[in-house]
């Protein structure tokens, strides 16, 4: 179990000494190519690609930024507009115009049928924003994905490209202490070397030339793999990298297609309820200013207190009913037929034969034509619902 332990420990401190004395040697090779001492690998169309990749992830990322942020707003304006459609409906006073059309509307905006499938207003921005999440959002951020991975492999790329150049360097100093150390074992300088006995000599020399031989060989060994190394992910990122800065294009114009395609399918559903509700609204204006009208009409034709009136002013014409305003135009398609104009007040008469009254239709004159002419000759039917009581 100890010698397990030591083991462990010993591979341990031997991976760490190893590690540390790389980014020693990195550093070191740093300094020196900072100084000009040692030649640095320089790639001018991998640093351009490098760049455009740096580019291309800042983009991305203020792209999916801005995305998140509209996606809240969607959120927050699809909460302003239920209060507000909560708020419409509590204000409506029973006695307006319109009152249950109102409701049906709101009850519509709230529980609206479209395609033959129950989709409520909560149900469409619900969709509207999960539509966005799915073909947008998700579309980004799995575009986004494959950044920090390339990063990485780009840092450690030139972190290998550092111990190549280290490498390199290490080796080609060695060429230059072999031949140095070739030169001196040809004729020994050490007095050691002169003393001793020739089989002697011979031994050192020997042992000399295999201690440089065995760094040569180690360093070459050295150069070797780190350069295979740095090749394949040199290598590797000039294939990905230019794919992946081409590839941009297409995923803005997706992104970007796909969000308006929604919004246009969102705001013309949307437009659809609107529309309604702004017609409700129309006709509570009209009836407003109907009323306004009918309350002016009827001061003006009552009498002062204390006078006596003319009754052939406003003398009812024979078979009076009641009143009505009319609230729509209508264009008269028969002889028998009464012209309506948004306005009009209509005096109601009692068919002469009841038999002869259809459904949803009423007889009358114009109270203006009536007051001039004192005459029902200019009588005729209209459509009821085109028109009010007053």
């Amino acid at each position: 179990m100890a010698e397990t332990g030591n083991t462990g420990k010993g591979v341990t401190a031997g991976k760490l000494a190893i590690t540390v004395q790389k980014r020693l040697s990195r550093a070191q090779e740093k300094v020196l190519q900072k100084l000009g001492k040692a030649d640095e690998t320089r790639d001018v169309v991998f640093e351009e690609m490098v760049t455009n990749f740096n580019k291309q992830m800042g983009e991305g990322s203020k792209l999916q930024r801005d995305m998140k942020a509209y996606m809240v707003a969607v959120k927050t304006l699809h909460e302003a507009s239920r209060r507000l459609q909560d708020c419409l409906a509590d204000m409506y006073e029973p006695e307006w115009f319109g009152k249950e059309e109102m409701n049906a509307v709101v009850e519509e905006m709230i529980e609206k049928e479209m395609d033959n499938n129950m989709e409520d207003t909560d149900t469409l921005w619900l969709d509207f924003h999960q539509n966005i999440t799915d073909n947008s959002m998700l579309s980004i951020d799995s575009y986004l994905a494959q950044f920090p991975e390339i990063k990485a492999r780009i840092a450690k790329r030139d972190r290998k490209m550092v111990d190549f150049d280290s490498a390199r360097h290490h080796f080609s100093s060695l060429q230059k202490g072999k031949k140095k150390d070739e030169a001196k074992i040809a004729k020994p300088a050490a007095l050691l070397e002169m003393a001793a006995p020739s089989w002697a000599q011979g031994l050192l020399s020997a042992h000399q030339v295999a201690q440089t031989n065995l760094s040569y060989n180690q360093a070459e060994e050295e150069l070797g793999r780190s350069q295979k190394i740095f090749e394949e992910l040199n290598v590797e990122l000039q294939d990905q990298l230019p794919v992946l800065w081409d590839s941009r294009v297409g995923v803005y114009v997706n992104t970007f297609q796909s969000l308006a395609n929604h919004q246009e399918r969102f705001h013309k559903e949307m437009s659809k309820l609107s529309q309604n509700l702004n017609d409700i609204m129309t006709k509570l204006d009209e009836q407003r200013q109907i009323n306004e009208d009918a309350n002016h009409s009827q001061a003006a034709s009552s009498p002062p207190r204390g006078s006596e009136s003319n009754s052939s002013d406003y003398k009812l014409p024979p078979g009076f009913i009641y009143k009505v305003k009319a609230v729509h135009e209508y264009a008269a398609t028969d002889g028998d037929e009464l012209e309506l104009t948004v306005g009009d007040i209509v005096l109601v008469l009692a068919f002469d034969n009841p038999d002869e009254q259809d459904d949803g239709w009423l007889l009358g004159v114009q109270e203006s034509a009536w007051i001039r002419n004192k005459d029902i000759s200019s009588k005729g039917v209209f459509p009821e619902n085109f028109t009010q009581k007053l």
